[in-house]
């Protein structure tokens, strides 16, 4: 039998806290969760929280260098709050207990104080956080009305537990947070990940319950991994195989899609929060989401930045507060008759905020530019004749370029790109980039999600998945089917379309739209020392690295890839030309 930290409730900082209270599951294990709230006897709205971070790790300790840079950047942040209570991922309740909010912030099954094995997003961490809504519901500080909110693994598991409709859910707010665990998290475009495997080791397993040498909650002295320790082994036995799991199940089968949300139950308010930068992980998400969730209380926002930032930021946390004091408190603050969409529209160095309609935008011109395979050119006219060019798989590709820009071009919305492909192998893996070029010839490149240097746009496609779902393909957004791989005759050419993830950029005249077709992870080559994540390089991908052992070390991805153009079969890049 496990042993726990008994729950104990102090006075600190104008709040009443209750650390690490037990809730108790179905399958007779409990959950950890610590409560922030008001030093009354009123019952309260609840902001719930669920994730594997380690509910009593301070951001400043357990995440200094973002929680420096987010300081740093934003030192308006140290006016709102002590930030003595921030823990990463989750809100701060010194912005929302002296608003009238309960905080409760809650381990995932097996890691901090939290029983069990971990097993990501699986239907039963999602019964554990439906019983947690529903004890919030009923507990004598509650008001009965629970709201979601928090980021990336705290915003993508309120999809998968919004569809079972908890009766006292009220509203979500996911920040930035995949839908779809198949083509989000563990694959792009049919080519593993390495970022869960990367990211485990890192981020989950150092806080994993039973773990000796995990830090302590400087608030409470008491380990963040529980009063429990467990032997090694059983550790091991408690933390999923996660790069296993990739290796072992390449296509989108029932362990992919009994963790990822069937949106079109979802009934509940959203206010789904996007990133432009989010490529990898933090953006595809959210825009499925908003476009297929069946509820008729639904808003977008679109922003840019770390995946972090905005979260904590006033313009953050004004727009979640609007929306839950609507849907949590009653107030009649406007927000139901707001538009749909807001977007942080992005410039080459700045954003400027916007309110639209729908999304995608009606006003969108999709406009195909055809690749003229001799030139390099992005042409609005497609090349007569017949055009191939071959790059080594394993290689930058080939880059090909709008003309220099005489006005000022705005392209937001979702791409995509039709391709002409052989291959002199049985696969091949293609790596998609948009760019954007100043006059003098530099790339642009943007802080992202997890990137400081990212480019504008990306798409990811395996050859053999190029198989789509005609049902929910869309021009601007294919959807591959990822069930049946089906291999190339070495030689034969291909039509595939790979899907590039939602972009945004105001382009100045005197700029270049670029599009590169590569092998391999796009890198930006610039110079110094780069950042460092889970003990490697960011070079411009993010953690977002395609090279897991065990998949395209295998020589059918180590051939030559050639692009052809011919009659009938034209190559094009569909952008969302926004008019000015």
């Amino acid at each position: 039998m496990s042993e726990h930290y008994l729950p104990e409730s102090e006075q600190r900082d104008g709040m009443r806290i209750d650390w690490d209270v037990r809730i108790s599951t179905s399958d007779g294990l409990t959950l950890a969760a610590d409560v922030f709230r008001p030093d009354d006897d009123e019952p309260h709205p609840v902001l719930l929280a669920a994730g594997p971070y380690g509910k009593g790790l301070p951001f400043a300790e357990g995440y200094a260098h973002q929680f420096t840079c987010l300081m740093n950047d934003h030192p308006e942040l140290t006016t709102r709050s002590t930030n003595a209570y921030q823990v990463w991922e989750f809100p701060d309740p010194e912005r929302w207990v002296p608003n009238g909010y309960v905080c409760v912030r809650i381990d995932t099954r097996g890691v901090g104080g939290s029983e069990g094995a971990i097993d990501f997003f699986s239907p039963r961490e999602s019964r554990d956080l439906y019983e947690s809504i529903e004890w919030a519901g009923v507990q004598p500080w509650s008001n009965g009305k629970v709201g979601l909110l928090g980021i990336s693994y705290l915003a993508s598991n309120q999809w998968l537990v919004a569809e079972l409709a908890p009766p006292h859910l009220a509203a979500i707010c996911p920040w930035e947070g995949a839908s779809d665990f198949y083509r989000e998290y563990t694959h792009h475009g049919g080519i593993p990940t390495e970022f869960m495997p990367s990211w485990m080791p890192y981020q989950v397993r150092p806080v994993q319950h039973g773990r000796a040498e995990a830090p302590v909650n400087p608030h409470t002295g008491r380990r963040v991994s529980g009063k429990s320790t467990l032997p090694p082994a059983q550790l091991d036995e408690n933390a999923i195989a996660i790069d296993d799991v990739l290796l072992t199940h390449p296509t989108d089968d029932d362990y992919y899609r009994e963790r990822s949300a069937v949106l079109e139950k979802i009934t509940v308010p959203v206010l789904s929060s996007s990133n432009w930068g989010g490529m990898g992980l933090h953006s595809r998400g959210n825009f499925e989401a908003f476009t297929r969730v069946s509820s008729e209380q639904k808003w977008l926002e679109v922003h840019g930045l770390e995946h972090w930032t905005e979260f904590y930021t006033d313009y953050g946390v004004d727009l979640q507060r609007r929306f839950f004091d609507h849907f949590l408190k009653g107030e009649n603050n406007g927000w139901d008759s707001r538009p749909p969409v807001q977007l942080k529209v992005r410039t080459p160095d700045s954003f400027f905020v916007r309110e639209e309609q729908e999304w995608p935008l009606a006003r969108t011109h999709w406009t195909p530019f055809y690749l003229d395979l001799d030139s390099g050119a992005l042409t609005e006219e497609p090349s007569a004749g017949t055009q191939e060019v071959s790059f080594e798989a394993r290689s930058s590709g080939i880059l090909f370029t709008l003309p220099t820009l005489t006005q000022e071009l705005e392209l937001t919305g979702p791409a995509a790109l039709k391709l002409f492909v052989a291959s002199s192998t049985p696969d091949a893996d293609l790596f998609v980039t948009m760019h954007l070029f100043d006059p003098d010839g530099a790339e642009v490149l943007f802080p992202t999600a997890f990137e400081p240097h990212g480019p504008l746009a990306q798409g990811w496609l395996r050859v053999s998945h190029r198989a789509l779902d005609t049902d929910r393909s869309l021009p601007y957004r294919p959807w591959h089917s990822h069930t049946a791989p089906s291999p190339l005759t070495p030689g034969d050419t291909y039509e595939v379309d790979v899907e590039i993830w939602p972009l945004s950029i105001v382009a100045p005249a005197g700029h270049r739209i670029g599009l590169s077709v590569r092998g391999q992870d796009y890198t930006h080559d610039l110079p110094g020392e780069p950042e460092l994540t889970y003990g490697r390089e960011l070079r411009g991908s993010g953690a977002y690295w395609h090279e897991l052992p065990g998949d395209r070390d295998h020589p059918d991805y180590s051939g030559r890839t050639t692009l052809s153009s011919r009659a009938g079969q034209r190559p094009y890049v569909l952008l969302p030309v926004i008019p000015g």
